[in-house]
Parts: structure tokens; sequence; C-alpha cells
């Protein structure tokens, strides 16, 4: 039914009985970013990678109606790993998917689907996308309280504890993956950890956000403790956010760089920047898709904010850290580097979608060469409402209901998603905001019950 390279299958197969591979999860990811797989058997793997597996995509979140729910999960013999956590007799293996229907076309509500789409729209052009997200999460006793396992802050070098020894594990594991990890360190909150990733192209690097999640969940749960990628876990404290680094290449060449220009920014990248703060709100509800994602991205002076960094206004400027789009500086002899910062997403998104509309909106910028807005000189969080309004600094949604009518009116958004994407997402996240609005919180509870 299906087709694919016969050196390629020859390859896995290979690989597989080099490890002593048993077990193979065939991994996908619903609209949500939720992971999805089936286990076969090694003497089941070579049907795999010709045939697919079948399974009934109307029990996946936004993928099929009942009337046709058949669909083929058909494994990228490039993504074939073993998982290190596993025994190394009879081991365990994983391959990513891409989904197809019974006729062996793409599906086109399958999240990496839709990111190749959109990639090939951005190869058409001419550019590789490339991505190095730094993805921050925390680590608690367990899964019911928010009691952390350390008390450090940023990039404090505290003495050998449990959580120290778990972010080094998972380290050692992503490597062991094949995932080249940059650096990792202590974040400003109490238990809270970033470990940043080597960039790499849009796709690739979704499938490494999944595994990534994954890799720091198990980890934890094996030293008998939960890590959590909720945005904002603890009231009073720095939420967790996934900042994207991010450029277009040429070939070889970084078209984001510029040496004429005064900050090294070549034309392609004001554009594409101007696409990013221009969109930046029909998107927030695909990079930030939760609930719990406004309670991070609060405005200055709003409840417990006090300067917590999350990005709130539509803003560009070079280093600074309060934009929602920063130029992180430029070095000499690092022209490959350059690149900008995007802000907003936080690690609980869907990556393949997420990646996808920020993507769209940079390629938008570019093929009809918007404006870039001149930097911020300041902290905008400082700056007055009526000082923000003239210089033309919009805001991101204030809570999830504001994103998804933005988002539900986005021609952009559409048009990278699809309409059925767009349409199963949009219905799953207004359930969830009606499913919010009507539960009555303990802040309710302990506010009014005394004096109503």
């Amino acid at each position: 039914m299906f087709q694919l390279d016969s050196e390629a299958v020859d390859y896995v197969l290979h690989k597989a009985a080099e490890n002593d591979v048993k077990f193979i999860r065939l991994w996908f990811t619903d609209i949500l970013g939720s992971l999805k797989g089936v286990a076969v058997t090694v003497e089941e793997l070579e049907s795999a990678l010709t045939r697919g597996m079948g399974f009934d995509g109307s029990s996946i979140e936004g993928f099929a109606r009942s009337s046709e729910s058949d669909m083929y999960a058909l494994p990228d013999p490039t993504t074939f790993s073993v998982l290190p956590w596993r025994p190394r007799t009879n081991a365990v293996a994983r391959m990513f998917c891409d989904i197809l229907t019974p006729s062996g076309d793409p599906f086109d509500s399958d999240p990496r689907s839709v990111l190749k789409r959109n990639v090939k729209r951005a190869a058409d052009l001419g550019y590789t996308y490339y991505l190095g997200p730094e993805i921050e999460y925390f680590y608690f006793k367990n899964s019911n309280d928010t009691e952390p396992l350390d008390e450090g802050g940023y990039f404090d070098q505290t003495p050998q504890d449990l959580a120290t020894d778990l972010r080094r594990e998972t380290v050692l594991m992503l490597e062991d993956l094949g995932i080249p990890v940059e650096s990792s360190h202590h974040e400003v909150a109490a238990s809270q950890h970033e470990i940043d990733l080597r960039h790499t192209d849009a796709l690739t690097m979704a499938d490494t956000v999944m595994t990534y999640r994954l890799v720091v969940k198990e980890i934890a749960m094996n030293h008998g403790c939960y890590a959590t990628f909720m945005p904002k876990p603890v009231y009073g404290v720095n939420g967790s956010g996934m900042h994207v680094h991010q450029s277009l290449f040429e070939g070889d060449r970084n078209a984001f760089y510029d040496p004429s220009d005064s900050d090294k920014l070549s034309d392609i990248a004001r554009h594409f920047m101007a696409g990013l703060l221009k969109h930046a709100p029909e998107i927030t509800s695909i990079t930030n898709q939760w609930v719990n994602s406004y309670k991070r991205l609060v405005r200055s002076g709003d409840g417990d904010h006090l300067g917590y960094e999350a990005p709130v206004y539509v803003s560009w400027a070079n280093v600074n850290h309060a934009d929602l789009v920063r130029v992180p500086a430029f070095k000499s002899g690092r022209e490959m580097s350059r690149r900008i910062e995007y802000r907003a997403p936080d690690p609980a998104c869907n990556p393949y979608l997420a990646f996808s509309v920020m993507l769209a909106a940079g390629l938008e910028g570019i093929e009809n060469e918007y404006p870039l807005s001149p930097p911020i000189e300041t902290d905008v969080h400082k700056l007055s409402k009526d000082e923000r309004e003239s210089m033309g600094v919009g805001t991101l949604p204030g809570n999830l209901w504001e994103a998804i009518r933005l988002t539900e009116e986005s021609e952009l958004v559409n048009k990278a998603l699809g309409k059925r994407v767009l349409g199963a997402f949009i219905e799953n996240k207004q359930i969830e905001w009606e499913r919010y609005s009507s539960h009555v919180t303990d802040y309710e509870t302990k506010e009014y019950l005394p004096i109503l």
C-alpha cells in the first residue's frame, strides 16, 4: 500500500537487530500535542515500515469523524532511536510516524503533516527553518501538590541534590538518543530547571521536543518524583516558558545575517520579525494553548506580577528580556548564529503547530515586506499605557477566550494549519474555556464566602 525506500527499511531492520530491539514504539501526536503511540514487536517491524499500522482515528483528539476513522501510522525511518532508559536486552526503540489515509495520502489533520506543509512553503521560497528552544519545567515531589525538590535560584550551583542529579541524568539520556544539548541550568524559581537544545531544522526539532518532554518525565518518575511543563504551576513565582531561537538559512548561508547592517540583521530577518510581531496576537492560542498559559502571561502590575520576564507586550528589542521578540547580542565570528528569539510560547504547546504558525507569520512578513517598528530601548513593562499606545505597542491576549477569538478569525492561522485542524482546535479550546469559566476556584471560596 505504501512506498518506502528499501534501503531505509533495511537500515532500520539492521539497527534493530544490532541493538537487540524487541519492541518498537510508533509515536505520533494529537492536535493538543499529547504523545500517542502503539508498540509492535520486531517481527512486525518490516510490515509496519512498508504497510503502516492501522488505528481508529476517531479516538484521537482532533483527527477524524467515525465515518472516516481508518488511519495508518507510517514510521519515519530517520527517527529510529533506542530508548536508553529501557533494558538493553530485548530493548525498546521508537520512531515518529506520519499519519496517512487508506489511499496513502498524508492525513491533513496530522500535526506532523501540518508542519511539513509549512516547511515546504519555506523551502519553495529557498529557506530552511532552524529552531533552538530553551525549555523550562518544574520538579515536584509528586503530582498532587507543588512541594519543590530544591530551593535553588537562577544559575545556582547548589550542592548535589536530587533535582540536579535528575537534570544531569536527563541530559545524558537525551544525548544517548542522539539529541545534542547546548546547556542546562537551574532557573529562577525553586525547583525550576531548563535544558537548551542545539538548533536544528523544524521537523527534527518538533520530534525532539516531544521526546524531550517524555524523557524529563520518565527520569523524574524513575526517581519517585514528578516533572511538569505546566506554564504556571505555582502562584507568586516565575512560570515556565519555551523561548524559541529561530533563523532561516539559504543553503549554508544564514539569511538573517547582514554584515553591513548596524545590528547585523538582514532585511529578511527584519521582515520575519515584523511578521511575528504583527500576527503575534492571533497565533498566541496556538503557542500558549491552555487556560493556565495566561497565568504566566500577565501584565505588569496585575496581581502578583513584579517582573517575571514573561512577554505581554508586542515589542522587540536588542538583548532586553522583557520584550516579545529579542535579538541576542552579536559576537564577531558567530555569523552563522545570528538569530531572533520569540519568547511567548510555553513548553506545554503542540510544537508541530506552534512552529507552523511562527514560521507562517515570519514568511508572511517576508513575502509582503512588512516594515519593522523601532526597537524598545527601555523596559516595556515600566512604560505607561499612554506611552505604549503612542509607540504603537500592542498586547497579547489576556486569557484563552480572547486568544481563541483572535485565532478563529485569523486568515494566517487558517492557511497555516488548515480549516480542519483549526476547527477541531478551536472547538476543543472553547470547551476548555467553558469548563474553566464555570468552575468555582479556591480563590473565590476564600475571597467571597466569608463576606457574601
